[in-house]
């Protein structure tokens, strides 16, 4: 049996009954609101948790063909596809898997309409023109925005190819009061397609596994919103199921000083934990102390200059040959790692509620190479 301590870093140690702890939160939304919830494959895609996950949702949601691929293959229930360009190819693969195929704009969908008719319920991503996203490069509605059809662009015509919407103008969004102000938009807005459709996305990030979510309010509004309408509503909730699940765990390769000290550690944002870098979004350290005394920048080990985790601190000196917990490392991490540097990939292992640890995946030299030729 493995044990954590004989693990050689870095690593992401997925947890099964933190797991289970967010899906039970998505089954009571679930039965307040008669709302379906897909998994959205672009966040976690990690497959061999899939036999924990499918028990509390109803299928997956992707965003490009292999992501439909490993739905379909892997998780079951409905597959929706979408994406922002569907080639002919891409169309081709996705058809004979897809319970749903969804497109991004009216050209997509007049170029692909009389190939899919026949092979799923078709759908339309519609731009709402305000959203909830705090940061303005994962805003679907920000200016110039190429995701989804304005308003404007839209009539009833065009409820004789598509039976449902998507709309998507969440991010990691806390706010119940926040999320329901969009949905009274979209009723006021847009009531004399709802009233004719079949089914409605509201896409993912709205976070109601956050500690505290007022989880029965969104359910009732959802409820609402679907009884006043005839609609099947979907989520689909990606962060909101991994979240607090997950840690990658590294260790101290090297304490540098220049003003300030760096621990080194073996592992790197940029090619492990990418978000980190892109939203610039501090990771946070189970080891650290708001109060501690002794104050620390956890660098990467890449030779990117400003490849850091975050500045933090700790209450003892930390040393050479130390394991550090980066927190909530599930979520838009696995489906991002790549081979920068040629840095050694994080293994992925999964520990059970019995305390068994599963090894999903283990990385070595040939993966590194076999990606870039045979």
């Amino acid at each position: 049996m493995l044990q954590k301590e004989n693990l050689n870093t870095p690593y992401f140690m997925i947890n099964e009954q933190a797991l289970i702890n967010n899906l039970e939160k998505a089954k009571q939304l679930k039965e307040i609101s008669g709302a379906k919830l897909v998994l959205a494959l672009k966040c976690f895609s990690t497959w061999k948790t899939f036999e924990t996950i499918k028990p509390y949702l109803d299928g997956t949601t992707s965003s490009g063909p292999y992501e439909v691929k490993l739905g379909y293959e892997t998780f079951g229930g409905e597959t929706h596809a979408y994406s922002v360009g569907y080639s002919h190819a891409d169309i081709e693969a996705v058809k004979p898997l897809s319970d749903k195929i969804i497109f991004n704009s009216l050209s997509q969908l007049d170029a692909h309409y009389d190939n899919c008719k026949d092979s799923a319920s078709l759908g339309l991503r519609i731009n709402p023109e305000m959203s909830v996203a705090g940061q303005d490069l994962a805003d679907p509605a920000r200016a110039y925005s190429r995701l989804g059809v304005k308003q404007a662009l839209l009539d009833l015509t065009i409820l004789d190819k598509v039976e449902g919407f998507m709309f998507h103008m969440n991010c990691e969004n806390k706010d119940v009061d926040a999320f329901i102000s969009v949905l009274n938009h979209i009723s006021n807005t847009f009531s004399q397609y709802l009233n004719k459709l079949k089914w409605l996305s509201l896409g993912g990030g709205i976070f109601f596994t956050y500690p505290g979510y007022p989880i029965e309010k969104l359910g009732l509004a959802l409820k609402a919103f679907a009884d006043k309408y005839d609609l099947q509503v979907y989520l689909e909730p990606g962060e909101a199921i991994i979240t607090r699940t997950t840690d990658l765990v590294v260790t101290v390769i090297d304490i540098v000083e220049n003003d300030k000290k760096t621990a080194i550690v073996d592992s790197a944002t940029e090619a492990h934990r990418l978000d980190t870098l892109i939203y610039k979004e501090p990771a946070s350290i189970k080891e650290a102390s708001a109060d501690g005394e002794h104050h620390y920048i956890i660098g990467s080990c890449s030779c990117l200059a400003g490849d850091q985790f975050c500045e933090t601190q700790f209450k003892q000196p930390l040393q050479i040959g130390q394991k550090l917990h980066i927190l909530d490392s599930g979520g838009y991490t696995m489906v991002k790692l790549n081979w920068f540097n040629g840095l050694k990939m994080p293994s992925i292992y999964f520990e059970k509620v019995d305390g068994h640890i599963e090894v999903l995946n283990e990385f070595n030299y040939q993966d590194f190479k076999s990606t870039l030729g045979k």
